[in-house]
């Protein structure tokens, strides 16, 4: 039976089932667990900064819902090490603009030892973590540095969109025997859609068409799909058709779902919260000039941040993210 909840709460029901069918399931992070209540169990606690893992510490206790010091190192290196002796650990990064003070542990360590070990190792790690502007979190919370998680071979990266796929994807990314970054995009964690009750996954490595077209095709991931989904009800008003691809997982990537709308339309353009160089956008950008450059009628078009820090001003950070409008000037761009 669906109901309509928020990705938020999707992902708090992913983690609740998550617990609950295995007993290795362990969560940790920066209050996870209310943050100094672990002396006092049933306590309403915070649930981490988005309230994601709210009610947790009360249902399955301090044992498996675990508060840490102020470390993403430690956590991360804790995480990894937890889940070579047989746990599946599910770390929460408050922001994916810290991991640059935890990176080795997945850089050269979660990443790498599959491989190393000749496929005798497993690292079944989850780490959820925040991405995107629009909460004036400033310029060192506000980050989408997906790409870098999606650059490093070993690890898997997936950001959702909508609440089923939030709820679907954590479950995949949990039950994975390799490492996998789970990106939480500001600009949907509130947003809400029908998601059935119970279990369920949705396949990483498999991107979605949101909506049907045949002039352009449009791919988005996390927020801006959204935002593509939006800018594609604008054109259609003025009789062009948008497809929308939503990639779900940046790492593995669908190259297929990509390639095959693009060959039915002949025209793309890219829409990325990330800063223009050496992006996903980009990585797209590659994709079809050289797997499809036969399909192409024009030049592919890319919406991005600037190449810029993220500013604090409300005015200026919706200046410096996508938009629905941004993707329309794109498209008659290409027109």
């Amino acid at each position: 039976m669906a109901r309509e909840i928020t990705v938020a709460a999707a992902i708090n029901e992913a983690l609740r089932i998550a617990l609950e069918m295995d007993p290795d399931v362990v969560l940790m992070g920066e209050d996870v667990a209310g943050g100094g209540t672990r002396e006092a169990e049933g306590t309403d606690e915070a649930g981490g900064i988005m309230g994601t893992t709210r009610g947790l510490v009360t249902q399955f206790g301090n044992e498996r819902v675990l508060d840490t010091p102020i470390s993403e190192m430690g956590m991360l290196g804790t995480a990894v090490g937890a889940a070579l002796t047989g746990l599946r650990p599910i770390v929460e990064l408050m922001f994916i603009d810290f991991l640059g003070v935890c990176l080795d542990p997945l850089l050269n360590q979660a990443s790498k030892l599959r491989y190393m070990f000749g496929g005798k190792a497993r690292v079944p790690l989850t780490v959820r973590t925040v991405t995107g502007a629009g909460m004036q979190s400033a310029a060192q919370h506000s980050q989408s540095l997906y790409w870098i998680t999606a650059g490093i071979p070993g690890l898997k990266t997936v950001i959702p969109s909508n609440a089923y796929d939030a709820k679907g994807l954590l479950l995949a990314s949990i039950r994975s025997d390799d490492p996998v970054v789970f990106c939480e995009p500001k600009g949907v964690l509130f947003d809400s859609c029908d998601v059935p009750e119970g279990d369920y996954i949705v396949p990483l490595g498999k991107a979605a068409v949101s909506r049907e077209g045949s002039d352009i095709t449009l791919v988005g991931m996390g927020a801006t799909v959204k935002m593509a989904l939006a800018a594609a009800e604008a054109l259609a008003a003025d009789g062009t058709s948008a497809e929308v691809i939503d990639l779900r997982s940046l790492a593995p990537l669908d190259e297929q779902t990509v390639l095959t709308s693009l060959e039915k339309t002949g025209r793309l353009v890219v829409v990325d919260e990330a800063t223009p160089r050496c992006g996903i956008a980009s990585d797209i950008a590659r994709l079809c000039v050289t797997k499809g450059f036969d399909f192409l009628d024009a030049p592919v078009g890319c919406v991005t941040a600037p190449h810029t820090p993220v500013p604090f001003s409300a005015i200026l950070e919706q200046a410096y993210m996508p938009s629905p409008d941004k993707i329309v000037a794109a498209v008659r761009e290409l027109s």
